[in-house]
């Protein structure tokens, strides 16, 4: 690990270099490369130097130890250095540990009601906007891409699209059954009920033509944005329904008036959700290999349950019961998401170590 440092170290230092050199700005994707490279090894180095002052504090006051007079100051010393350096070893290793290739993309996030009728819909409605607040503290762009309300309002289904620095990376184990347990507004006999919703986190596929997708292989309908669907009921029909053959994936979009955006917006959210097949068979053998089923993408996994009564929200995976249900709803999910992060980055860890 110490000679990767050195060699970053160094490639920072030509970096640098490089960056202030006249001409630097001459070649835009060069610099635009070297900018980025710049940023992303800076925080390694600058604990990587942390870690060798730490270390040098603890050869200095080994020194000391010799001096009756400064016995025990050094071994204050040394403790205190002992400590400060097992601390940023342990965060060096997990700044190298192998990087998500999807964490930086922007993602599709798919919302369906599940058992609980009406009541499930509306859970899904208040599960939409707590990401959407979630989103909006991150300063990330929301994006309705197709949405199915329900007579008593929330959602049968909606898709937004979320766009943003690292939205994968926090919403990556979001994946799963939701589960609600709280008294309807419709029960009169002020019953619990319980309904659930599932919810997929996709990575957004660069371009359509990164999936091979034959076009022989769709089916594309064309409908009323407002009616019930139906194949060319005219020209002026803007809605857009392609059902890819091989794998029964049906994607739906009529958020926009044209049928040329729609068509373009529900092929990309098709080869996401291609791409997003392939990616939870990827993520289903390495969780075969692991006890945790974080970021499996299972969704028929119930990750969590929303307990109103009790003002508790519990992660099943990983055990953590927050009661603070209200602030969650409203989009403070930044403790439970750092949870989720730390058990992943543990387990990784405890994979290089086996």
């Amino acid at each position: 690990m110490l000679a990767k440092l050195d060699q970053l170290a160094n490639r920072l230092v030509e970096l640098d270099e490089l960056l202030m050199s006249e001409g630097a700005t001459a070649n835009l994707d060069s610099y635009r490369k070297m900018t980025r490279e710049h940023a992303e090894i800076g925080p390694l180095v600058a604990v990587y130097k942390s870690y060798q002052e730490a270390l040098g504090d603890s050869a200095a006051a080994e020194d000391m130890l010799a001096d009756p007079d400064m016995k025990d100051f050094a071994q204050e010393e040394i403790e205190a250095a002992k400590a400060r350096t097992a601390e940023l070893d342990l965060a060096l290793q997990k700044m190298l540990l192998p990087k998500d290739a999807n964490d930086e993309r922007n993602i599709f996030l798919e919302i369906r009601a599940g058992t609980g009728g009406d009541e499930s819909a509306l859970f899904a409605g208040d599960l939409l906007r707590m990401y959407t607040r979630y989103a909006e503290r991150n300063r990330w762009q929301v994006e309705m891409v197709s949405e199915s309300a329900s007579d008593l309002g929330g959602y049968r289904e909606v898709i937004v699209r979320l766009v943003g620095n690292g939205v994968y990376s926090k919403l990556k184990f979001e994946s799963g059954g939701h589960r609600v347990q709280r008294v309807p507004a419709t029960e009169t006999q002020g019953r619990i009920h319980t309904s659930a919703c599932t919810v997929a986190v996709m990575p957004e596929a660069d371009e359509v033509e990164d999936v091979n997708i034959n076009p022989s292989e769709l089916r594309i309908d064309t409908y009323r944005a407002s009616g019930a669907g139906g194949q060319h009921i005219n020209k002026t029909d803007s809605a857009v329904r392609i059902t890819h053959l091989p794998t029964g994936i049906v994607v739906e979009c009529q958020d926009d008036r044209s049928q040329h955006k729609n068509k373009a917006q529900a092929m990309k959210v098709l080869a996401t959700r291609i791409k997003d097949v392939q990616l939870r068979e990827a993520q289903a053998k390495e969780a075969a290999t692991r006890k945790s089923l974080i970021g499996s993408g299972d969704r028929s996994e119930r990750i969590r349950t929303y307990n109103y009564p009790q003002g508790r929200m519990t992660d099943h995976r990983i055990n953590l019961t927050l009661y603070k249900l209200d602030f969650i709803m409203d989009g403070d999910l930044n403790e439970l998401v750092n949870a989720l992060v730390a058990e992943h980055q543990a387990e990784l860890l405890a994979a290089l170590g086996d």
